[in-house]
């Protein structure tokens, strides 16, 4: 079989300033919690439905589990984690780092088609699952998925207690060699494509987690809450690691329910969250009656994945007095960037905020020309981006400029102050008449419309002009176009961003992160009008 190339990545030229300046510090994440074990070992530290560990529970549980993983896997390979928001993810995670392995964590919700591809993608050793978990895929379905990939990883189970070999790993001659700045792999959520699999050093990921305690006062005191997927990225970085590296305690949710996660937060007082936007929406929309306001004791509420329209944030000031909500913007890749509690109302519901300290935020126009100031594509670079695409060494250089900054294939317009608005992507421009045209106003707007919980726009093919903008909405009250577009002029509005046609789903697609499958959602509703649906209505123009 053919050896699928790698190279190994290269430290950025500004290595040594992020060591000086005590960015990157070498330091494993296995080292840091297993001193927090010593320093404090009957700390609580993780909740898990009715289950509770302290650190030293835990770090027992861990130590079981890599003697399990290092009897299975030899030298130092790659480790695919895909399990639930359960005490397992936590034990499998750690142990496999103290095996002297590399974690890669995919989300439980990951698909067999895209399980696969990680596998043929990334060539682990082994995977680790657990047995069927509601929304995810059966461990029959898991071992089948390896034994059709090209690789042959061995695969383990866990029951939340024990590990154990479900099948062995066969030889595989053309395992990729994982460079020593390699410590954790995550994939991202892709809405047009495949996964990529997103090589980070715990130097990089540490850099993120020391510097959101510091902009965000979290100390092993402050309780986390996590709802998001820990196999992806938000739930992996501002949940699993962000409280192993800071010893605080980590309060699972496993399956999304608004009303637990409210209860959840007033019983373990927690004080610091990520989730992504239809998590807010949720929250906003659930019935509280309690005599404290919904979510008193947050302290802060990171909102991202998905955009966050600034009717979302008008209400959680409104109905969130104690807690302060902000958008984040950021990528499995790396970067980050939010509002401070100092910043102004205007500008936390307009932008998402300022970078992280020493990360270099660029807009690339049309010129081709990278500046600190202005509109275009963003790119970024600094101590907490990541440092290559696993498997897909030309892909990395491909969006990585000569000065070492990361296209991210986002649009924006950065202000004079730092602020960062994204106005869209490259692939989700539409193309009406030749103009490029961003869907992000229109959804911004639409949002705001009483009953609508969510709003994606997109491009409809049309004969003459190639695309038009179709508005897909999902909403507890009747809408009509005529309504929509009404909405649309009493809000100023530009022409050229209402919609031409509206569509009506009762969900939508989305990834791990929230954010819609818009090619999806346009291949569903494009099939959807083969049936002649008469219901949908387009006003052409």
């Amino acid at each position: 079989m053919r050896r699928v190339p790698t190279k190994k990545p290269e430290l950025p030229p500004e290595s040594d300033r992020y060591r000086e300046a005590g960015w990157w510090t070498g330091e494993r994440l296995v080292d840091r919690f297993e001193s927090h074990v010593h320093a404090q070992p009957d700390a609580l530290f993780l909740v898990s439905g009715t289950r509770r560990l302290t650190r030293s529970e835990l770090w027992e549980m861990v130590c079981v589990w890599a003697d399990q993983i290092s009897r299975t896997v030899d030298d130092r390979k790659l480790v695919v984690i895909h399990l639930p928001n359960k005490i397992s993810w936590l034990a499998a995670f750690l142990a496999t780092l103290r095996a002297g392995h590399v974690p890669a964590t995919t989300p439980i919700t990951t698909t067999v088609e895209h399980l696969q591809h990680i596998v043929d993608l990334t060539h682990p050793a082994a995977v680790i699952s657990c047995p069927a978990h509601r929304g995810s895929t059966p461990i029959e379905d898991v071992v089948r998925a390896v034994e059709r990939a090209a690789t042959s990883p061995a695969v383990l189970s866990t029951d939340d207690g024990r590990l154990s070999v479900v099948s062995k790993p066969g030889d595989d001659p053309t395992s990729l060699p994982l460079d020593e700045t390699t410590e954790h792999i995550m994939f991202t959520s892709s809405t047009t494509g495949p996964p990529k699999a997103v090589s980070h050093s715990d130097d990089s990921l540490a850099t993120l987690n020391r510097q959101f305690a510091e902009r965000f006062a979290l100390d092993d005191t402050t309780p986390i809450l996590m709802p998001s997927p820990l196999g992806h990225s938000v739930g992996a970085i501002h949940g699993a690691r962000l409280a192993l590296y800071l010893g605080s305690p980590l309060i699972l949710q496993d399956e999304w329910d608004p009303v637990q996660a409210l209860e959840l937060v007033a019983e373990h007082r927690v004080a610091f969250t990520s989730a992504a936007t239809p998590f807010l929406l949720d929250l906003l929309n659930a019935e509280w009656d309690r005599r404290e306001p919904k979510l008193a004791p947050l302290r802060s509420f990171l909102c991202g994945g998905a955009q966050v329209p600034p009717a979302l944030v008008e209400r959680c000031r409104d109905e969130f007095p104690n807690t302060f909500v902000t958008p984040l913007w950021g990528m499995t890749e790396g970067g980050l960037t939010t509002c401070t509690p100092d910043t102004t109302h205007r500008l936390v519901a307009s932008s998402v905020g300022f970078a992280l300290p020493d990360l270099e935020l660029m807009v690339i126009g049309d010129d081709g020309v990278g500046r600190t100031e202005g509109v275009g594509e963003l790119a970024m670079r600094g101590p907490g981006v990541f440092n290559g695409y696993y498997g897909q060494p030309g892909l990395y250089d491909e969006l990585t400029t000569p000065e070492g900054y990361f296209r991210t294939g986002d649009l924006a317009e950065i202000d004079a102050d730092g602020y960062v608005s994204i106005t869209g992507r490259l692939k989700d421009l539409i193309i009406r008449g030749a103009v490029n045209i961003s869907p992000v106003y229109t959804e911004n707007v639409i949002a705001a419309l009483r009953g609508v919980e969510g709003v994606a726009v997109i491009g409809w093919p049309d004969e003459r002009l190639g695309e038009r903008l179709c508005a897909v909405v999902q909403s507890t009250v009747p809408l009509e176009l005529p309504e929509l577009l009404a909405h649309c002029e009493a809000q100023d509005l530009d022409r050229r961003y209402w919609p031409e046609r509206l569509e009506r789903v009762d969900r939508f697609p989305r990834t791990a992160a929230g954010k819609i499958r818009k090619q999806q959602l346009r291949d569903e509703l494009l099939a959807r009008r083969l049936t002649s649906d008469p219901s949908n209505q387009e006003e052409p123009r």
